[in-house]
């Protein structure tokens, strides 16, 4: 007589289910906010115990606005009527414009370190939200950028800069925030599909070296050759840029404040849900 069971008498043993790509719609807010919150503060607390991960948001706004203003200040300067005070009335706006695209691939890039080093993974293992773990990456990145935003603001004024109208200035960085965060779902969804980090920041210089240098950030497009003006004027980063500098020193502003939130919603509205996607079925 068989020592095992027969299929008849066997117990039934339920399948294990995959885990659900709807498993997300079951959590309720208010479990999402948690999670959210509990995650944003574990990207804050390994922050501190990793200081040297804050050295691009501290240094890049020294850096960059020290180089462009006493390098190029004088010769751009005088194209703009004024010399090298009136370009730190420029190139200001511009590199806080500049700033969230920087802050955007860094978040693609430790997204994907933590997917090669199990972090991710997990994650991916316990009953929280999946869209919760990209919002507290968002979230985290949006505090690095504001600090660096602060200090750009210092070297500023230390350089010149005036702030003549600060609920300009506020708006000026909540702008920047809004269409930082609507980049950081780009890189989000290239963490994921990237196979290692330096793709990640390759595939990203690729994409920001011509955004950033065909655009008004660091020089008015009105000496640039005829085709260049053309991508200029379609550049996102242009309206951004333009759209800073009308609220912080004062110009035309409604026309790119609204281009700028069009791209920034449209931008959010189709590679949120990609990302959260890709994060959910990545294998």
């Amino acid at each position: 007589m068989s020592a095992h069971p027969s299929p008849s008498t066997a117990p039934h043993r339920a399948p294990v289910a995959a885990p659900s790509l709807t498993a997300d719609a079951r959590i309720p807010l208010r479990a999402h906010l948690r999670h959210t919150g509990a995650l944003i503060r574990r990207n804050l607390l390994w922050i501190r115990q990793d200081p040297e991960s804050m050295f691009d948001a501290v240094l890049f706004p020294v850096v960059f606005t020290l180089l462009f203003v006493y390098v190029f200040g004088g010769s751009i300067g005088q194209s703009l009527g004024g010399g090298q005070d009136a370009y730190v009335q420029y190139i200001v706006p511009g590199l806080m414009a500049m700033m969230g695209m920087n802050m955007a691939q860094g978040v693609g890039t430790g997204f994907n370190q933590d997917f090669n080093t199990g972090v991710m993974d997990r994650f991916r293992s316990l009953p929280i939200g999946r869209g919760s773990v990209l919002f507290a990456k968002i979230a985290v990145e949006l505090v690095r950028m504001l600090l660096a935003t602060v200090i750009l603001m210092v070297v500023g004024v230390l350089v010149g800069f005036d702030i003549t109208d600060w609920p300009g200035l506020l708006a000026a960085v909540g702008l920047s925030a809004l269409f930082g965060s609507a980049l950081m779902w780009i890189f989000l969804t290239l963490g994921v599909v990237m196979k290692n980090a330096q793709s990640v920041q390759a595939m990203g210089f690729l994409v920001l070296m011509p955004l950033q240098f065909g655009s008004s950030i660091f020089a008015p497009p009105q000496s640039m050759p005829g085709w260049l003006q053309n991508f200029t004027d379609y550049n996102p980063l242009s309206s951004l840029a333009d759209a800073a500098r009308g609220l912080m020193v004062g110009g035309p502003v409604a026309h790119d404040l609204w281009l700028t939130v069009a791209w920034s919603v449209a931008i959010t509205a189709v590679m949120a849900p990609v990302a959260v996607h890709k994060f959910r079925t990545r294998t």
